[in-house]
């Protein structure tokens, strides 16, 4: 009786081989990277340097450094915010970096063959 489907010999074709160690090399290439930058720190200042937080590529604070002029007992709203405005720009120098590897990773896609068909 005949076989159905599959390729010719049982075996996969040259292409599609060389497809899937090219695959497999980017996914280890994407995990070293991902690793790398969830390692890195970033580090944004606010208030002319008076709030200074750190966060890591993983989106977590990991220092967070008060000049002694910012802390006003008069004015806590006012540390309240220059905390927010360095969290959040520490964070947008993470995503920032994140977005730059993933798209030097995504635009190799197009090596494996012209990109995919969808």
């Amino acid at each position: 009786m005949a076989k159905r489907g599959g390729f010719p010999g049982g075996g996969i074709p040259g292409n599609m081989n060389n497809l899937m160690k090219q695959a497999q090399k980017m996914q280890k290439q994407m995990e070293e990277s991902q690793k790398a930058l969830e390692e890195k720190e970033f580090t944004a200042a606010a208030g002319g340097g008076a709030v200074e937080v750190t966060v890591t590529g993983k989106r977590e604070v990991v220092k967070v450094k008060l000049q002694e002029e910012a802390v006003d007992p008069d004015d806590v709203e006012m540390l309240e915010d220059l905390i927010m405005a360095a969290v959040n720009e520490a964070l947008r120098k993470a995503e920032e970096e994140s977005a730059a590897v993933m798209s030097r990773m995504t635009g190799a896609l197009g090596g494996l063959g012209g990109g995919f068909p969808f």
